[in-house]
């Protein structure tokens, strides 16, 4: 698992823009998705993965307790998969065109529908009330690539916890888009994997600075029991 360092410059940045150092510290569990970014065998399994990031194995067990958390305490879980289709390779060109024709190749095989690749790794904790939505892009946001935040605003959600992999691609792309569509964002920082620490952490502190907030899996879990126990009192 990635060693995990914010450099304090940043966090002083943070505190001294919002006040403190957690700006969605309150959650809202019935507001909240837990948003799993591509943890599917073309990326985790050797042998199968075109573009692999071992790293993310060692996530699995923080991905499962905070599903279970978000569950157990009214949110929702929203697995995210990557699905290479063949109308991309016209409509993102620009990708294909920079990785090649054999990278190309890799990553059709790994990622068509169907395939051992496209499948979720086998170590997740899928419940049968989750949600499981296909995306075509990096960003699960963006415009085209899939649903997901029509799913979500159908449920009345706000806040998104992002995990998955890795940190400074796909999740730090979907995760600054929904924040640009008012969504309030967090990535989780032992919850996300990406090549090296180094690629790890400055895509967190960049995150952080600008576009929402960072909590390790411990105080999420915290603060959605805290929001449940609080919505109790609240009714009482």
């Amino acid at each position: 698992m990635h060693k995990v360092n914010i450099p304090q410059s940043v966090v002083d940045r943070v505190v001294a823009r919002h006040g403190n150092e957690h700006v969605h510290a309150d959650l809202d569990p019935a507001k909240t998705a837990l948003v799993v970014v591509d943890m599917q065998n073309a990326f985790m399994m050797p042998g199968v993965a075109h573009s692999p990031c071992l790293t993310a194995q060692a996530i699995v067990p923080n991905i499962n307790r905070l599903a279970a958390a978000v569950r157990a305490t009214g949110g929702t879980v929203v697995w995210i998969k990557t699905t290479f289709t063949d109308e991309t390779l016209a409509s993102w060109s620009a990708y294909y065109d920079m990785i090649g024709p054999k990278r190309t190749a890799k990553r059709a095989e790994a990622l068509g529908a169907g395939s051992k690749g496209h499948d979720l790794w086998s170590e997740l904790q899928v419940a049968p009330a989750d949600l499981v939505v296909e995306k075509n892009r990096f960003s699960a946001m963006l415009q085209g690539s899939s649903d997901l935040e029509s799913v979500l605003r159908k449920r009345g959600i706000d806040t998104i916890l992002i995990t998955g992999t890795v940190t400074n691609v796909c999740c730090e792309s979907t995760a600054r888009d929904a924040m640009m569509l008012n969504f309030k964002t967090v990535m989780i920082t032992d919850g996300n994997a990406a090549a090296t620490d180094e690629d790890h952490n400055n895509s967190l502190a960049a995150f952080y600075l600008t576009f929402g907030d960072i909590m390790s899996t411990d105080f999420a879990i915290e603060r959605l029991t805290r929001g449940v126990n609080k919505g109790l009192a609240a009714a009482e």
